[in-house]
């Protein structure tokens, strides 16, 4: 059992523009596995193929900085269970299994999120309006989305569920789960954050490597 006085395990998460990401010293697309790559190569938008070129090298940071591996052994897998095959589907690092992990992106902005269980992230832009009632009334909970619509900011309290909603489904949708959530107005972002215990939120700018978690 840990010491008394230990610390609690926290999960981390952060928040960047893909320009950030990309400019950052410790990353670069050649940390990138042959079948994110071959991914990549499918992409036709050149901000969107940004976009998730930055949000896999910036999981690979928080990973980093989380575990103490370096960021070349910090990468994720993927495997969809819908269809069995690799490559897609939810996130997971195969290196530390008992560990959870999420990334996001959104026109600009990317998020990522690890910690011990189940974690998940979604960023959105601080503008985005999350869509009409109809689909929401179908995506969020009831009382909730009567509260966020009746309230001084509609827009806003409807995007903040939007997130937190987006978090909690990444993770798992599990029971018990904490959801913070948060405006990054440097960024011009909203983001949330699901996992089974406290959140810290770090910068991009941070070290790469930390205590292993």
């Amino acid at each position: 059992m840990p010491p008394r006085d230990a610390p609690p395990v926290t999960a981390l998460a952060v928040v960047a523009t893909t320009g950030e990401v990309l400019d950052h010293p410790a990353l670069h697309e050649g940390l990138l596995a042959p079948w994110e790559r071959r991914r990549l190569d499918r992409i036709r938008v050149p901000s969107r193929r940004d976009d998730v070129i930055a949000a896999r090298l910036l999981v690979r940071l928080c990973v980093a900085r989380f575990t103490g591996l370096p960021p070349e052994a910090s990468g994720p897998d993927q495997y969809c269970d819908d269809c069995r095959r690799y490559g897609h589907g939810r996130p997971y690092l195969s290196r530390r299994p008992e560990l959870g992990v999420s990334l996001s992106h959104a026109d600009g902005l990317v998020a990522a999120a690890v910690g011990p269980g189940p974690v998940g992230v979604d960023v959105e832009p601080a503008a985005r309006r999350p869509g009409p009632l109809p689909v929401l009334r179908r995506l969020l909970p009831g009382a909730e989305l009567r509260e966020a619509a009746a309230g001084p900011d509609p827009d806003a309290a409807l995007l903040r569920l939007w997130v937190r909603g987006e978090a909690r489904f990444k993770a798992g949708a599990q029971e018990g789960l904490r959801l913070l959530d948060w405006a990054d107005r440097e960024r011009a972002a909203v983001a949330a954050v699901a996992a089974g215990g406290p959140v810290a939120v770090i910068a991009c700018g941070d070290p790469v490597s930390g205590r292993p978690g």
